[in-house]
């Protein structure tokens, strides 16, 4: 079965994290010395890693054989995390269970010790999704946390989650990542599949993509034609984009009210809100 390329390359180690050091550089540091917080809280624009970095949390404080604080990869916790099959780290979306009994059956579960790991690990993505009741049931466990238990929890909305939840919690801030980092990711992966990019493809998928890895990613894998190659004019038609000429071309016409180049440009590329679109990404 075919694997997604942003699933293939999602990072496995904190090092592999792309344009997050001012993350991954305190977690590891963290693991390395035991000094892992039993709260934390993830935020930041979708796609900037805040779940792959939860993982790899998970992965790093049950891990046999860490490595200066990464996961080992290789030894049977990690494995059994990588595959989704520990039953210690459970990921859970709070979009789809906003109740209050939701988080109270979380809270009867803390209290036991972990049976096959040394450590259990709650990733609740989407938090500020939980309802009033299920935040003061969650604060209770947060104020009294067993010592085997870690909660990582992942946010877009962080403006929505309560400060006495936040003041109990290590917070991260994922930041958009920079062109550079997302170009220089996809020509990773493209010399990785044996495929051909051009430079100009990459950049503006990296503006399409906003700061985001993970629509970069999925973004670049639709852009891959028959022969392996992922050019511009891929990436302008898998978006539903025109020409930056095309643009510049109908803008002028407008200035100088050449009402007949106008209506041809529109013509020939459909609708007005597609250069809208193009002209509000650059």
């Amino acid at each position: 079965m075919h694997q997604a390329l942003y699933r293939k390359y999602r990072p496995s180690t904190f090092d592999d994290v792309v344009g997050q050091e001012h993350i991954t550089s305190v977690l590891s540091w963290e693991v390395a010395n035991n000094k892992v917080n039993h709260a934390y809280v993830f935020c930041g624009s979708a796609g900037t890693g805040k779940t792959s970095c939860a993982k790899i949390l998970a992965k790093a404080v049950n891990c046999e054989n860490p490595v200066n604080g990464n996961p080992c990869n290789c030894c049977y916790s990690c494995k059994q995390i990588d595959a989704g099959a520990s039953v210690e780290v459970l990921e859970m979306d709070a979009a789809s269970n906003t109740g209050v009994d939701y988080i109270r059956d979380i809270r009867d579960e803390v209290i036991f010790t972990p049976s096959e790991m040394g450590t259990k690990v709650y990733i609740i993505d989407e938090v500020h999704m939980l309802s009033e009741g299920a935040f003061n049931a969650l604060l209770k466990t947060l104020e009294e946390p067993p010592k085997s238990v870690i909660f990582i929890l992942a946010t877009t909305e962080i403006q929505d989650i309560p400060a006495t939840i936040l003041s109990r919690c290590q917070r991260f801030d994922f930041k958009r990542l920079s062109t550079h980092d997302i170009v220089s990711r996809l020509e990773y992966i493209a010399s990785q599949e044996s495929l051909k990019v051009q430079k100009e493809a990459a950049v503006l998928i990296a503006h399409l993509a906003q700061g985001g890895m993970r629509d970069a990613v999925s973004l670049f894998e639709l852009c891959i034609d028959r022969d392996g190659n992922v050019t511009e004019d891929n990436v302008r038609s898998a978006a539903g984009i025109v020409g930056r000429e095309t643009v510049i071309e109908t803008v002028r016409a407008v200035a100088e009210n050449k009402t007949d180049r106008i209506l041809r440009s529109f013509r020939r590329y459909t609708v007005l809100l597609r250069i809208y679109r193009y002209l509000f990404r650059i």
